[in-house]
Formats: structure tokens, sequence, C-alpha cells
């Protein structure tokens, strides 16, 4: 199994940004698709970006795209969240997950095997 460990989140104010990065240990990273999902307090954990182990494939929520960006660097056993033009409505906790041997990247919450314990994101003026 992989160990995930999220990091950058804080409090910023909307319109602002903010970037968030998942470190991986363990097996392989590149032998992983990844995803970013987010909670919200008493909502359920939500997708929010997922990329392709070779990072050319990427999907978004319709909540985030244009303002959101997933990358990862394999070479640094890395994921990243770009959020640009922050709302007050992305605050939540954020966590990264990692589905392994596939190829391409998906959306649903069980495809994933491992989660990071996640990192708090808070916009607010």
């Amino acid at each position: 199994q992989v160990q995930l460990v999220e990091s950058g989140g804080g409090l910023v104010r909307p319109g602002d940004s903010l970037r968030l990065s998942c470190a991986a240990s363990g097996r392989t990273f590149s032998s992983y698709a990844m995803g970013w999902f987010r909670q919200a307090p008493g909502k359920e954990r939500e997708f929010v970006a997922a990329i392709s182990r070779s990072g050319r494939t990427t999907l978004y929520a319709d909540s985030v795209k244009g303002r959101f960006t997933i990358s990862r660097d394999n070479a640094k056993n890395t994921v990243y969240l770009q959020m640009n033009s922050l709302k007050p409505e992305d605050t939540a906790v954020y966590y990264c997950a990692a589905d392994y041997d596939r190829v391409t990247p998906r959306m649903g919450i069980y495809d994933y095997d491992s989660w990071g314990q996640g990192t708090q994101v808070t916009v607010s003026s």
C-alpha cells in the first residue's frame, strides 16, 4: 500500500489561491492514478479532481472546472492541487487518494485504495 500525506491547507480569503500537495511513499507512485476529494462539515465526501498515472489525463468536478488544476510529479512522488479563485463553498477538508494499478482516473470514492489524513482549507472573508 502507499502512504499519503497532504499539506498546504490554510485560511484564505475569497478569490485567493492555494496549492495543496500530497506526498506518497511506499509502493511505486507511478503505479497509481491519483485523486483529490473534499468533505465539508455535515456533507458527504465528494470528488474534486483526478489524474492518470502518466499525468496526461485529468478529470474535474463541474464545481471546480476552470479554477482548480491537478498535476503530478512522478519523480517527486507528489500530486498537487492548484486552487484559484477560491470561494467560501470550497471550504472543506481535502483528501488525496490513490487508485492502484489504474491507468486512467476515476471519480468514485470506492475506487480508491489508500487515503491521506486530510488538510483543512477554509475560505472566508
